[in-house]
């Protein structure tokens, strides 16, 4: 990947200082619709799960049935297997009705940015291979729209934390809503049915929807 789609990606951890959590830990409908991701979560849960259940089970087994109850071998067996799927769907309840739903749709947005970035990058490469054509002229308008947007992301993504964190908007932090729609739309490619055209309406419609959360941001 050339230097300046490197420059433009979102890490995990600049994510994680954006918003303060874990993006892995953000509930998220999205991922249940990509297997690899749900495939992820799924492991992941699972060995949060089993870390946790010799805690749990300990804990039930020595302060509650062993003084009610006494020793029992099956009640442990039950509470060995049922304790990993409680935890397991007691963490995807938590995370589904606690993660802020802007949120979500932020980081859904910032997968479809990623992508936009992948696709340029395998445009690179069919180009240095010979197998197409480029616009040098267009491909930088496009990753100027990107810029744009990332700019965008990192505003939006921290007005939403400092909501989060406060329940409100301080008015010194009214700049953090501002974005760069106006300067995107303002960006034209030379082919309006190339590559980079298709490439730059999918950015712009990410910049919509940023811009849309940025909006419901403003009403809070």
């Amino acid at each position: 990947m050339q230097p300046d789609l490197l420059s433009l990606e979102m890490t995990k951890g600049e994510l994680r200082r954006l918003i303060g959590l874990d993006p892995e830990d953000v509930f998220r409908p999205s991922i249940m619709k990509n297997r690899e991701k749900r495939l992820s979560l799924l492991i992941n849960e699972i060995v949060v799960a089993l870390a946790l259940t010799p805690i749990i089970v300990g804990f039930i087994y020595a302060f509650i049935i062993l003084p009610t109850i006494g020793s029992s071998i099956l009640l442990g067996i039950i509470l060995l297997t049922s304790v990993p799927i409680a935890v397991i769907v007691g963490r995807w309840f938590w995370r589904r009705f606690t993660c802020p739903r802007t949120l979500t749709i932020l980081l859904d947005e910032v997968d479809k940015y990623h992508a936009v970035i992948k696709a340029i990058d395998i445009h690179d490469q069919l180009v240095t291979s010979g197998n197409t054509q480029s616009s040098i002229a267009d491909r930088e308008k496009v990753v100027a729209a990107l810029q744009l947007i990332r700019e965008d992301f990192v505003r939006a993504l921290k007005t939403e934390r400092i909501l989060r964190d406060n329940k409100k908007l301080f008015t010194h932090n009214q700049e953090l809503l501002a974005n760069n729609l106006t300067n995107l739309q303002a960006l034209q490619v030379s082919n309006q049915a190339g590559e980079y055209a298709q490439l730059l309406n999918q950015s712009l419609q990410i910049a919509l929807d940023v811009q849309t959360e940025i909006r419901k941001l403003r009403k809070v």
